[in-house]
């Protein structure tokens, strides 16, 4: 705890002395664009989609590296100092938000939490609720969520910029309209498919289940963390087999071994 109070004290510190020398205030870029902070990539896209070339974005978590645990450095604490707006998912996803908004000194800042509306899906693992919160957080892989985490960026963007609201929205609405599509497409797939059923390396997408009917089984919980038990992973091999599932979907933030095993 110690070692954590003063890594943020520091943080801090740099915060306040680079904004001192630089004489930059939060808000617009040199070339006159808002500037927006978003705690990773998926946030960045549906942004990107609102904000087009009216916006000047910047990434605090890297790509390749996972959100749950990241923990915040001095020079994602100055990129939040000097921005307009702060995007991030919300439900548990970013526990660096909070003390880094704090910490920032950015009293003007706009902070949106992308997922607000969204209906919750509970976590059934107690000791995930204990250590992570409430609800699972992966609500942007869902089309249905993402569109309503799209709305809620729109709305921030306007707030910091009410002279471009209208090209906000219109962009906004344009990418839910692409997202609406792509659902009933998917929609129809789904129907008519035999088997709504899979195997993840990663237990992420049950929003997207609840989109479509489809039930997930993964190697890994919700939060990426750990190894099925041998007891486990038999049970996972037996649900494979009877369930005829033929493919396991892995994602490059989680190990691949235990799913080259199971496959």
């Amino acid at each position: 705890m110690l070692k954590k109070a003063v890594v943020l004290l520091l943080s801090v510190l740099t915060v306040v002395s680079v904004s001192a020398c630089s004489g930059n205030s939060a808000g617009k870029s040199e070339n006159g664009k808002i500037k927006v902070s978003v705690t990773f990539n998926a946030m960045k896209e549906f942004v990107e989609a609102v904000g087009k070339d009216k916006i000047e974005v910047t990434t605090i978590i890297p790509d390749g590296t996972e959100p749950h645990d990241f923990e915040i450095k001095a020079k994602d604490m100055i990129g939040i100092s000097s921005a307009e707006v702060l995007v991030y998912n919300g439900m548990g996803m970013e526990t660096l938000v909070d003390n880094a908004v704090k910490s920032s000194g950015n009293k003007n800042l706009v902070v949106v939490e992308a997922s607000k509306g969204v209906t919750p899906i509970e976590n059934k693992d107690s000791n995930e609720t204990k250590e992570h919160g409430q609800y699972d957080p992966h609500a942007w892989l869902s089309i249905k969520c993402a569109e309503i985490e799209t709305k809620n960026i729109e709305a921030a963007l306007a707030k910091a910029d009410p002279a471009n609201s209208d090209y906000y929205k219109k962009n906004s609405d344009d990418f839910v309209s692409q997202l609406e599509s792509l659902y009933k497409d998917y929609a129809t797939k789904f129907k008519s498919a035999g088997r709504k059923n899979f195997v993840t390396g990663h237990a992420a997408f049950v929003y997207l289940c609840r989109d479509f009917g489809l039930t997930q089984n993964s190697v890994e919980d919700v939060f990426a963390e750990g190894e099925p038990s041998a007891q486990s992973l038999k049970k996972l091999i037996d649900y494979c087999k009877n369930d005829g599932v033929k493919t396991v979907f892995v994602e490059e933030m989680v190990s691949p071994a235990v799913s080259n095993t199971l496959a």
